[in-house]
């Protein structure tokens, strides 16, 4: 069958960024009573929040900002109001209110305290009107003679905002001296001297000068109602013993025995390391928190391959956002310490996506460069040019290798190597139909909406609830809803139509009843989660910083790779035998992982995507929602993924057909187009993924290696070529003659 590209169209308008996804929260097994799901599940509304009941999330959130600033500025009106008359009850009460305005600010409207800061009103400034006014009404309230009596206490408060501004000085210091320039997991790095970080109230300038000085705004306010100094006097001196023991804590960091090892004496140890681990191969990854993903999904079969992988991070946030493996993880933000690969063993880094930082490593002569991707799909991005870039273009089966060729963007076809799916050894193949009577797990797993506004993208916004309600209408329906994790990230709409498909699901739990798992289901649930969690956390403090990290993340026991395989799967059987078998899911966390859901599902819904690819492995039935404007025919034609599927309108007037033909074999007209369709896709399934995989690594390492003696034989023989960079060392001896002829 030809293979035909995706036309462009013209970009359309958004209605503007959006706020980000709410992110992966993992969903929570409803209660045995039903009660609903704090995790925002099908089993009932989300995590309560402060805010106004009845209101959208989004006014909801503006009332509750705006009601915190209201607060704030008539407290500070008031207070001065109370300070200049003076009105002690008035000044008692607005400082109270204000106190609490601040407390809710830093507990639940963390986004309002960057925006304070930036208009100038950061918390120090608030602080020090606070305590400015109560002085001012201290003033007021006493007689001319009084005011000798006080100015101490106006000394002892100018004194402890001296030493607040002295303890956030020093914190910078500690936390440059805690900011390494190589960041690591799975490394033992006990060499660099890391201790634990200091406390987080030392550390956050807000809480600390909230917890500081609320015995001197207390004592303030005592003196205030009392007119006895004796009360601001000992909460004065409460706030600055604390703080001078804050500060003395922080300049004991400082000392040269109680640093973490330097910037050189770092490097060094990297090199140490790298010469020591010998690593072969890498996984190189550059991304957002919410791409994550795309790395993780090559883990297991880096894992699984002979040698030393290694995986190479650029941004320090997503140390901790790659999942549990025993694989290096080390993480080098600098481009000068990102060099220090080319005189490492490593000689192939893998590339799941492109990212501005790729251009960095891909400078890197000693290394071979191969791009995998995170998935293909008829979309652009998987022809994309940036792949002409990397020395070799790694892709799953003949159809990718044609979609380079047919997009012309400077892949040469010599350079595209095939070695299928290896992620997909975990995907169970088709093993019939549903049984008579039960329920039909359908799965709807649309894609997110992408950068450039084209309505094909997602079937979210115009076809989602459509979907949504023609599953949930049929009774023998079980639905598994899992939501791409950029969902929303660019466009409003398409956020707002998740969370009203959601909300369907809920209300669809709510009129379905049934029998519920034993409740040792449940237990069994919490024991494997719990045996999980202790195999693939670290267990780290709330205020642990990177350095912290590092020392409690060190090269991990031999066997922990299997026993976490072991407890993943144990995991799994757990999560859905403790869920009921007629209830529909919202599935938005990392567990359980989409392939699971590839298990558990008959049928799945999804768009242009490397789902459906995926998909393809089982056997089983799915459909596509043609949401681009075109008719059925071209839109087949433009996306040859989409020639085993059953193409669905916006309408979802096709589900019906569709769920019948699930049902019965008989009427599964697709059956052998699919099995076709894998093949061109996914490619052979002998030799395996893993092996062809594996095949890959070895060949680009080889000639990794042959380069690298290309090159070492040309440096030795002075040819005159590029080569890799050497050390400086002495110029070459000149000849007499030759030195008077260059002069």
């Amino acid at each position: 069958m030809p293979l035909s590209l995706p036309r462009r169209r013209p970009p359309r308008r958004v209605p503007g960024p959006g706020r980000p996804h709410p992110g992966l929260r993992r969903l929570r097994r409803p209660s045995r009573a039903g009660r609903p799901s704090r995790a925002g599940g099908p089993g009932g509304p989300g995590r309560p929040r402060l805010g106004v009941p009845g209101f959208p999330p989004f006014r909801r959130r503006t009332a509750v900002r705006l009601l915190v600033l209201g607060v704030l500025a008539t407290a500070s009106a008031a207070q001065a109001v109370g300070a200049l008359l003076p009105h002690v009850p008035l000044l008692l009460v607005a400082t109270a209110g204000s106190l609490a305005a601040e407390g809710v600010l830093y507990r639940w409207q963390r986004g309002m305290v960057s925006l304070f800061a930036k208009s100038h009103a950061d918390v120090t400034v608030r602080h020090v009107l606070r305590d400015l006014m109560l002085v001012v009404g201290l003033l007021r309230l006493g007689e001319q003679h009084r005011e000798p009596a006080y100015a101490p206490l106006v000394a002892a408060l100018l004194v402890f905002y001296g030493l607040h501004w002295a303890i956030q000085a020093v914190s910078v210091l500690v936390r440059r001296t805690r900011t390494l320039p190589v960041v690591t997991r799975n490394v033992d790095a006990s060499a660099l001297r890391l201790t634990p970080a200091p406390p987080a109230l030392l550390r956050r300038p807000g809480h600390r000068l909230a917890v500081f000085g609320l015995p001197a705004t207390a004592g303030l306010l005592a003196t205030v109602v009392t007119d006895a100094p004796v009360y601001g006097a000992a909460g004065l001196a409460l706030s600055l013993l604390v703080s001078l023991a804050g500060l003395g804590a922080l300049l004991l960091r400082l000392l040269p025995g109680r640093r973490p090892a330097g910037e050189q004496e770092v490097l060094d140890w990297f090199d140490a390391w790298l010469a020591e681990y010998r690593p072969t191969v890498g996984l190189y990854f550059s991304g957002g928190a919410s791409s994550a993903y795309q790395a993780n999904m090559w883990l297991e079969p880096l894992a699984r391959l002979e040698g030393r992988p290694v995986i190479v991070l650029r941004e320090r946030h997503m140390v901790q956002r790659i999942s549990a493996t025993d694989i290096p993880v080390v993480c080098l933000p600098k481009v000068s310490t990102l060099m220090r690969l080319e005189h490492s063993t490593l000689r192939v880094l893998l590339h799941p996506s492109n990212s501005g930082k790729t251009s960095q490593v891909l400078r890197i002569p000693t290394i071979k460069h191969a791009f995998v991707n995170h998935g293909e799909s008829d979309k652009l991005s998987s022809c994309n040019p940036y792949a002409k870039a990397y020395d070799e273009v790694w892709v799953a089966g003949p159809a990718a290798r044609e979609r380079y060729a047919l997009a012309e963007v400077g892949v040469e076809d010599k350079d595209v190597v095939e070695i299928g799916r290896p992620q997909l050894d975990a995907v169970r193949p088709y093993a019939g139909p549903p049984a008579p009577g039960g329920y039909t797990t359908v799965l709807y797993a649309p894609t997110w909406e992408g950068w450039d506004g084209n309505p094909g993208n997602t079937s979210v916004v115009e076809a989602g609830e459509n979907l949504v309600r023609a599953l949930l209408a049929d009774p023998g329906v079980r639905l598994l809803y899992k939501p791409h994790p950029l969902t929303g990230s660019v466009d409003p709409r398409a956020r707002a139509a998740d969370l009203r498909i959601r909300e369907l699901v809920r209300a669809a739990n709510r009129e379905r009843g049934g029998p519920r798992p034993d409740p040792s289901a449940a237990a069994e649930l919490v024991r494997r989660t719990a045996e999980l969690d202790r195999l693939t956390k670290a267990g780290f403090r709330p205020a642990a910083d990177q350095a912290e990290r590092m020392l409690r993340q060190p090269a991990p026991e031999p066997g922990r790779a299997s026993a976490v395989a072991r407890a993943a799967a144990a995991w799994e059987e757990a999560y859905w035998a403790s869920l009921p078998e007629w209830e529909h899911q919202v599935v938005t966390d990392a567990r359980p992982p989409l392939y699971a859901c590839f298990n558990r599902a008959d049928l799945l819904i999804s768009d242009v995507s490397s789902v459906v690819s995926d998909f393809l492995a089982s056997g089983k039935p799915y459909a596509v929602a043609n949401t681009s404007g075109l008719a059925e025919d071209g839109f087949r034609k433009t996306f040859p993924t989409v020639a085993a599927a059953t193409v669905l309108t916006p309408d979802a007037a096709g589900v019906p057909a569709l769920l019948d033909a699930v049902r019965d074999p008989e009427r599964d007209r697709l059956a052998g187009a699919r099995a076709e369709l894998a093949l061109r896709l996914l490619g052979p399934a002998e030799p395996s993924s893993q092996e062809r995989f594996a095949g890959a690594v070895r060949a680009l390492c080889d000639a990794a290696g042959e380069h690298r003696a290309r090159m070492a034989e040309r440096v030795a023989t002075e040819v005159p070529l590029p080569g890799p960079r050497r050390q400086p060392g002495p110029p070459p001896a000149v000849s007499a003659p030759e030195a008077r002829r260059r002069a």
